[in-house]
């Protein structure tokens, strides 16, 4: 038998195993690097994070990876050197935070990669008849695996597709091992560069569990702030956008794209919602005069209309408990504007759950990661883009 075969059965029959689970986001930050234990599978998972680190990324891979993300024409070559280009550098990242943490590499028993996501299409957004859904995350597993002397899994996304997902969103399926809780009915909310949300009843029920993404998060926000402040990768605490004013002309263009009227669960990116499509809106509008204050406030309520809207038409209007994740957890004018259309509602970061906002994502492909070696069938139901399926491609590190 091939020794690692045997080795991937040897952690699969550990009481706790440890899982680093890696995230990289669309706002091209850096690397979300997180050390789980993690005991169980399926809905009996238990998760400890153990150690978490953002490895930010420098100015010259940030514009790099500009070149091939969300754009429909590139250099093929840019796209293929890089492709193993941030799969060594994710594997040199990790070996850093071990070393950072005084942690052996051996005593790490796997890497749950995500990659670098630089262009999703679902069928909806791409309308061709020939194609189904795809998308595609560079930093190929194989040299994270061969960096790190780590079994590695990667490549989640494509299992979801196969199996009539969009490959997005996956946080269902950690979010409902994990967090959900018997008699409280929980909006699980990410605002990353496009915001989804997770809908877990308090029946508990795994085939009322729903997972959708709403539209824009941060990716607007973050590229007019650096279009207007070079020296800023975003709106800190949202403070720019509080001193402007909500255009409503250019907010109702906005708002008139087909995918908020799209049937649910669906998936979107910076493919759609760019610079591009606000300058569209604003030609529309006439509006190309407003300031970085005004555009800001718009697009914040912008954000914050549609992922209400989308709650309120997928789940509906009651008072849910909400716990957010993501860059927009940290933006009081982003929550505001949505806290203002759900009175009665709880807001709370996932902290309070045990899992910090920002290691969230990461912390979900450990438990991803963790199903596919130690985990079972789970039934999601037989609903429509929401597969019950494990996920996460094995490359070996010898």
């Amino acid at each position: 038998m091939n020794p690692y075969l045997q080795q991937l059965y040897d952690i699969a029959q550990k009481p706790v195993r440890h899982i680093i689970g890696l995230m990289s986001g669309t706002s091209l930050d850096g690397l979300d690097v997180a050390l789980c234990a993690l005991r169980g599978a399926g809905p009996n998972t238990q998760v400890e994070l153990l150690k978490f680190s953002t490895v930010p990324y420098d100015a010259a891979l940030k514009a790099e990876i500009r070149q091939v993300f969300a754009k429909r024409e590139i250099d093929f070559q840019d796209l293929c050197l890089l492709n193993p280009k941030i799969g060594i550098l994710h594997g040199q990242m990790i070996n850093a935070c071990l070393l950072e943490w005084g942690i052996p590499a051996a005593e790490v028993d796997l890497v749950a990669s995500h990659g670098q996501t630089v262009y999703h299409a679902p069928k909806t957004q791409h309308g061709l008849a020939e194609y189904g859904n795809t998308t595609l995350q560079i930093g190929d597993g194989d040299h994270v695996a061969h960096t790190t002397g780590i079994i590695t899994l990667a490549d989640f996304r494509m299992r979801h597709i196969a199996a009539g997902g969009e490959g997005a969103p996956l946080a269902v399926y950690g979010d409902y091992f994990v967090l959900g809780k018997a008699g409280e009915d929980r909006i699980l909310l990410n605002m990353g560069g496009i915001s989804n949300f997770t809908y877990l009843p308090g029946d508990l029920d795994a085939g009322k569990v729903f997972t959708t993404d709403t539209g824009p998060g941060n990716t607007l926000l973050d590229a007019i702030t650096r279009q207007f402040y070079p020296n800023l990768d975003y709106d800190e605490d949202g403070k720019i956008a509080l001193s402007g004013q909500i255009n409503t002309a250019l907010l109702d263009a906005l708002k008139s794209h087909p995918f908020f009227e799209a049937p649910f669960p669906k998936t979107t990116g910076p493919e759609v919602f760019n610079l591009g499509y606000l300058q569209a809106a604003q030609e529309k509008t006439n509006t190309q005069h407003l300031g970085a204050p005004d555009l800001l406030r718009t697009l914040v309520q912008f954000s914050a209309d549609t992922i209400v809207a989308g709650i309120k038409r997928a789940i509906g209007s009651q008072p849910f408990a909400f716990y957010l994740s993501g860059g927009g957890a940290h933006n009081p004018a982003l929550i505001g504007a949505i806290r203002a259309q759900f009175p009665g509602g709880s807001f709370q970061s996932t902290d309070v759950l045990g899992v910090p906002g920002d290691a969230k994502e990461a912390v979900l492909f450990a438990i991803l990661a963790n199903e596919a070696v130690a985990g079972g069938f789970t039934s999601f139901g037989d609903r429509h883009k929401v597969p019950s399926v494990v996920m996460g491609k094995i490359c070996w590190p010898g």
